[in-house]
């Protein structure tokens, strides 16, 4: 990478709204709320923040259903409350970057309202409609949210497609007029001084629903380097593409610098370990620690110079990585600063998830009727009506349903964790008795500070941003060790991912000069002879 970017030096935290601070009491979380919290994360030290959608929307799936897209929810607060937020988070030297929703909209959006009142309509092109097959649907494709992606339109007797929820219908990119639209409303938010943009499932814009290509289609490329052209390219700003399905090779295709297109892509890869081959996320299978590093490691050295990573265990879909993966009860505080520990230090942008810095866990419930997520909800009854036992549904819901990261934050002991005066909107965890943040900032050993560590490290080391990543492979199952090299400098970082101590005997590493960071206390590292405790992750430099 020859000229820097801001971006490669950052450290993102995101912020899913509704579940992160209410300030007017009616148990969602508000943009007046953030404002209220910009200190805590300027003291945390984030460069940015991704905000999950805060745009107008009937709320079919929490705001990833669009109806206006230059308009904030009510809920939420009001354009001018936008508009602080950015100018207040400048002052303190944190960028916006918006959640941005282009593959669908919601049903209740001018357009897809225009675009019903018949074939005829100015509007009906920009989405995508299909005349019956045999007298049922167009073809098999499946809606990510259970059933066929097909909806029957009974006024012109046309199927519209949907990827996601029937209220999300798909826009038909291959619509000039439905791309200019996009870079219009994106040129919106960049004059607004925003940081950005992440791109919610933005490989699936290219498909082509007839022949049931839905992600990676051969146009996409070509639209997002007609997005860079029109709109983000004229900026300095981040970019960051959803995408489900990229392998490294396609990785390098949105992200080199050469190519125009985005800065990263989130890729899932590491993600789906614990899901069983061929079948769905809800069938669980054990990690294995060996495939995590692999993958892993081919993300860190595959790119090269040609991409740039970004990093990441949590996020308003996935499950608490320390419930998940860790311990989420004895060593809940040790594990949790393992898992930060590992991924601060590779190379790429590393993603916070709020809560993440403390701790959080996920939340278990025991019934159906405590879910409020529409993906777990249409699971739930799929599953139970294909046979499937009720306790195995909901134990698959308690390991990786979406309910679970989109708790409120735990702030404090105050009734509600003090994210609210009223009724909060999702169940708060019982266990903000013990993890918040206030506990957090008191205690100088806590995971909040391990956080705040980490990001000074990025901030003061050029090794952390630049180095090159090398695996260490003959090691323990459970181990996993990597070295940074920069320069004339070679860092090691070393991770049990047991709940068990583990005995290593690596003469030939050498000496350790100097011991940065750990989530034990330690006096000595020797790698002649060495015990990790539980969990126990740390980083030394070398001689």
């Amino acid at each position: 990478m020859n000229s820097t970017k801001w971006w490669q030096t950052a450290v993102i935290y995101q912020v899913y709204p509704r579940s992160f601070q209410d300030s007017d009491g009616d148990g969602i979380g508000d943009l007046r709320g953030m404002i209220n919290r910009l200190d805590y994360l300027e003291q945390l030290g984030i460069t940015a923040i991704w905000l999950s959608p805060v745009y107008r929307s009937p709320n079919d799936d929490n705001g990833y259903d669009i109806s206006d897209y230059k308009d904030i929810m009510t809920e939420f607060g009001t354009m001018a409350d936008m508009d602080e937020l950015i100018e207040k988070a400048k002052l303190r030297n944190i960028r916006i970057i918006m959640d941005l929703v282009v593959n669908h909209t919601s049903d209740e959006h001018p357009w897809f309202i225009e675009a019903r009142q018949g074939k005829d309509n100015p509007y009906r092109d920009y989405y995508i409609w299909r005349d019956p097959v045999n007298g049922g649907v167009p073809n098999s494709l499946r809606s990510t949210f259970s059933g066929p992606a097909w909806e029957f339109d009974e006024a012109s007797g046309q199927y519209y497609l949907h990827l996601f929820s029937r209220r999300q219908p798909d826009l038909n990119w291959e619509h000039p007029k439905v791309r200019q639209e996009v870079w219009d409303m994106m040129n919106f938010w960049l004059d607004k001084g925003v940081g950005g943009f992440r791109m919610d499932v933005i490989d699936l814009v290219g498909k082509i629903p007839d022949q049931e290509i839905t992600g990676n289609g051969p146009k996409l490329h070509e639209y997002l380097q007609e997005m860079h052209r029109e709109t983000f390219g004229k900026h300095d700003v981040l970019t960051v593409g959803e995408t489900w399905g990229a392998t490294p090779e396609v990785a390098k295709l949105y992200s080199n610098p050469d190519r125009n297109e985005l800065s990263m892509v989130f890729q899932f890869e590491h993600i789906g370990l614990d899901q069983q081959e061929g079948k769905d996320k809800w069938d669980l299978k054990p990690l294995s620690v060996h495939e995590l590093k692999q993958v892993l490691a081919k993300w860190q050295i595959e790119l090269g110079n040609e991409g740039w990573n970004s990093l990441f265990w949590n996020n308003h879909d996935l499950p608490r990585i320390v419930s998940r993966w860790g311990d989420d009860g004895k060593y809940r505080v040790e594990s949790a600063k393992m898992f930060a520990i590992l991924l601060h230090l590779m190379k790429g942008t590393p993603y916070i998830y709020q809560g993440e810095e403390i701790g959080m866990t996920n939340y278990p419930i025991d019934d159906i009727s405590e879910a409020q997520d529409i993906e777990t909800v249409n699971m739930y009854h799929e599953r139970l009506a294909q046979g499937y036992a009720k306790e195995d549904i909901i134990a698959s819901i308690n390991a990786k349903g979406r309910d679970n990261a989109r708790t409120p934050m735990q702030w404090d002991v105050t009734p509600n964790a003090g994210f609210t005066t009223g009724q909060p909107w999702l169940h708060v965890n019982p266990n903000y008795a013990e993890i918040n943040v206030e506990e957090s900032l008191a205690d100088p050993d806590s995971v909040f500070h391990c956080y705040r560590k980490l990001i000074e490290l990025r901030k003061n080391n050029p090794i952390v941003v630049w180095g090159e990543f090398e695996l260490v492979e003959d090691v323990p199952e459970e181990m996993f060790m990597y070295f940074r090299r920069y320069k004339d400098e070679t860092w090691l970082v070393t991770a049990n991912f047991s709940p068990a101590p583990v005995m290593l005997e690596m003469p030939g590493i050498g000496q350790v000069s100097e011991f940065i960071i750990g989530n034990y206390a330690r006096d000595t590292v020797d790698f002649q002879q060495l015990k990790l405790q539980p969990y126990e992750a740390f980083v030394t430099k070398l001689a």
